[in-house]
């Protein structure tokens, strides 16, 4: 086992590797680089990172491409770190598989943060009952109560619930929510999802106009902020 979490950097710009390396190593981490799409999935497989940076502009191969490669054998947890910050790029590599995507340029703080709730231990679908302040989430259970007070989701509001929940800290794409939750027919009704998550703020939020729990990604999509405390 290592004492210490290894970060596997892929990155053509040698100034790149340099500043990433020494921002990562002074805040704990191991590092290993990578300057291309083949070398990133060769060290993924012979180092086993605990997390992988990734640049979508390779020399050889695309960076969307490599999380697609990747995905089918691994679910390492990927930061997209791009200068083509157009929304689309942004939403094709979340939904090929990364679990999130920090434009360049880039503050160091920012990325640490992103990385470190990447690296937090899913607490989704496995856990049976999760809890934040007052809310108690019952997975297996199919029950939400809040201070004590039983609240009633519909099947289809706790589904999507359970999709955002199983995925903590990750930025869920409109097209991988809509597709989990009703199917790849609904892949395109976003109106429909917005309608759903307006209601699952009103139940669940203290304040809805405020959410905490549920997360706007601009253009893009929803994250659950993973909660401070989760009981087995």
């Amino acid at each position: 086992m290592r004492a210490r979490q290894l970060i596997l950097i892929v990155d053509d710009e040698p100034q790149i590797q340099r500043f990433l390396g020494h921002a990562l190593v002074a805040a704990g981490y191991d590092i290993c680089m990578a300057a291309t799409g083949a070398e990133a999935l060769a060290q993924a497989q012979a180092r086993q990172p605990d997390l992988m940076i990734l640049d979508l502009g390779l020399p050889d191969i695309n960076g969307k491409e490599v999380i697609e490669r990747l995905r089918l054998r691994s679910d390492l947890p990927v930061i997209v770190l791009s200068a083509h910050d157009q929304e689309m790029e942004r939403i094709m590599a979340l939904d090929m598989g990364a679990d999130d995507f920090v434009a360049k340029p880039f503050g160091i703080g920012e990325l640490l943060a992103r990385l470190r709730v990447s690296l937090r231990p899913r607490r989704g679908v496995t856990a049976q009952v999760l809890r934040h302040g007052g809310l108690v989430i019952d997975l297996a259970g199919h029950q939400v109560s809040r201070d004590g007070v039983a609240l009633r989701l519909t099947p289809k509001e706790f589904d999507l619930l359970a999709a955002l929940v199983g995925n903590a800290g990750r930025v869920m794409t409109h097209h991988r929510l809509l597709q989990l939750v009703w199917g790849p027919a609904h892949v395109d009704d976003v109106p429909y999802l917005r309608v759903f998550i307006g209601q699952l703020r009103q139940k669940l939020e203290r304040d809805p106009a405020r959410p905490e729990l549920i997360l706007t990604e601009p253009g893009v999509g929803y994250r659950w902020a993973p909660p401070e405390e989760a009981a087995p």
